[in-house]
């Protein structure tokens, strides 16, 4: 399994690839389908990271109050 940041790499790669539009339809379409499941990994891998922050932010201040990550919708 790939790292986020290996992910996010890639995902750079594809969309710079896209950009330039000089592929076949095929091409880009297969691309473009991997872009949005590296897309996804990456907001799943995000939500993770910001739960851990969190659980790290409670124990860090000793409370017992749950906090929310800022930004969050929890």
């Amino acid at each position: 399994m790939a790292t986020f940041e290996e992910s996010l790499k890639k995902l750079e790669t594809i969309v710079d690839q896209l950009e330039r539009g000089d592929l076949p339809l095929e091409d880009s379409i297969k691309l473009f389908e991997e872009g949005v499941r590296l897309s996804s990994a990456c907001k799943q891998d995000l939500e993770a990271a910001e739960a851990k922050v969190q659980i790290l932010l409670k124990q860090k201040d000793g409370s017992m109050k749950t906090e929310n990550f800022p930004g969050s919708s929890q």
